[in-house]
């Protein structure tokens, strides 16, 4: 069983990164849950329709997309963790044992959502959807316009994911010689100064000129498809928790020496701050009732580097303050975190569901709230127990 070890502490047992099996036969981490339950529910906020948002809520729905990049920091961290450790232990990663871990993790519950959505198309939440061979590439996120394939779209942060499995485990035996603290901060500000001036350029060319020329609806479908799903534009978050497992495995001192606890959630808080005031310049998109807050210039460029960079700081001092924090009795939160992945997975089809069985109208302010928590961690735990449970069990008894 995988461990993480914090700095001038004992080990903890995070696992991988929703640990559903983890937290059945060993203590849960309560730093990581703690993120983890506020991603899901963050992202479950997103994609309730308005009507059914309780008031004190409406102001935090529009930036509910912050939780998936909580998700990339912590996947970063805790996959970087696991492949670095290996390595620093045995010199070498074996690769069938991680992908077939990765596999037993992932792809279950994935497919059986994707074959009832597949088999049942009125269970599908959306009016169409994108070609099956994409979903089972992990190639749905490439060229992915909402308006041409808007059923279980959430699926484009998994292969996000993928791809980030294919592509660690050789950076990190090709650097395990090379990975001095300057190299690593070159490569981190390599990857993260692309990222924005990709975002850039794609903005000017594509997303700006859209939203001057066509409708609202049209410009938000490009920005989705050219900036804010493809893979190349969301490295940041995997980054900076790669980068973040790095410095806290092999340079604790130095992370334990600059970025105590609290400093580490005084400069992460800010920087969300900032990136939360960026991210509230609606600019071409103002006035719209769209689902997500689209920025220009300022926020799509520099807006996710500040975000996972904040994140990144707050999972670090949430891991120093673990000693602390772990008397806290929170069973809801290490439950919601627990569950996070097959909420994530049904969380739209069931609230579609719902509008079938309740009728849309009875689906509204608190009661309609109520409903959609209700019904969607039912689904999610059935799905948990069901089909997550018994085949990480099976990960286990197969992969030592």
């Amino acid at each position: 069983m995988n461990t993480i070890t914090v700095a001038n502490s004992k080990p903890l047992d995070p696992s991988d990164e929703a640990a559903p099996l983890d937290s059945v036969v060993s203590p849960r981490a309560l730093g990581p849950d703690l993120l983890r339950a506020l991603a899901i529910l963050l992202v479950m906020l997103m994609h309730l329709p308005a009507e059914a948002t309780p008031l004190p809520l409406a102001g935090i729905r529009p930036y509910g997309w912050i939780g998936v990049d909580i998700f990339f920091v912590l996947s970063g961290y805790l996959i970087g963790h696991q492949l670095m450790a290996e390595v620093a232990r045995r010199r070498a990663i074996d690769i069938q044992a991680f992908y077939v871990r990765r596999a037993f993790r992932i792809l279950p519950a994935f497919l059986f959502v994707f074959a009832v959505y597949a088999l049942v198309p009125a269970l599908r939440d959306g009016t169409m959807m994108t070609s099956a061979w994409r979903f089972l590439t992990f190639t749905a996120n490439f060229g992915l316009d909402p308006r041409h394939g808007s059923t279980f779209v959430e699926a484009w942060s998994l292969s996000v994911e993928a791809h980030f499995y294919l592509i660690l485990p050789v950076l990190v035996v090709l650097l395990k010689r090379r990975a001095t603290p300057v190299f690593i901060a070159c490569l981190l500000a390599t990857i993260v100064i692309a990222g924005m001036g990709l975002r850039f350029a794609i903005w000017q060319g594509d997303v700006g000129p859209a939203a001057d020329m066509q409708t609202y609806r049209e410009a938000l479908a490009i920005y989705f498809k050219d900036i804010y799903y493809p893979t190349y534009n969301r490295m940041d978050g995997l980054t900076f928790g790669v980068v973040l497992a790095a410095i806290r495995l092999f340079k604790p001192l130095l992370w334990e020496r600059y970025m105590p606890p609290y400093i580490a959630l005084g400069i992460g808080g800010m920087l969300m701050t900032a990136a939360l005031v960026i991210f509230s310049i609606r600019g071409p998109f103002a006035g719209t009732n769209m689902l997500l807050v689209v920025q220009p210039l300022p926020g799509a460029v520099v807006g996710f580097p500040l975000v996972s960079l904040g994140v990144t700081l707050i999972l670090g001092a949430l891991l120093d303050l673990q000693p602390k924090i772990a008397r806290w009795r929170l069973p809801a939160i290490s439950g919601i975190a627990m569950l996070s992945y097959s909420l994530y997975l049904t969380h739209k089809g069931i609230y579609h569901i719902d509008q079938m069985v309740f009728g849309r109208d009875n689906l509204q302010g608190l009661s309609g709230f109520i409903i959609y928590l209700a019904t969607s961690f039912l689904a999610a735990a059935a799905l948990w127990f069901f089909i997550e449970r018994n085949f990480l069990i099976l990960r286990d008894q197969l992969v030592s």
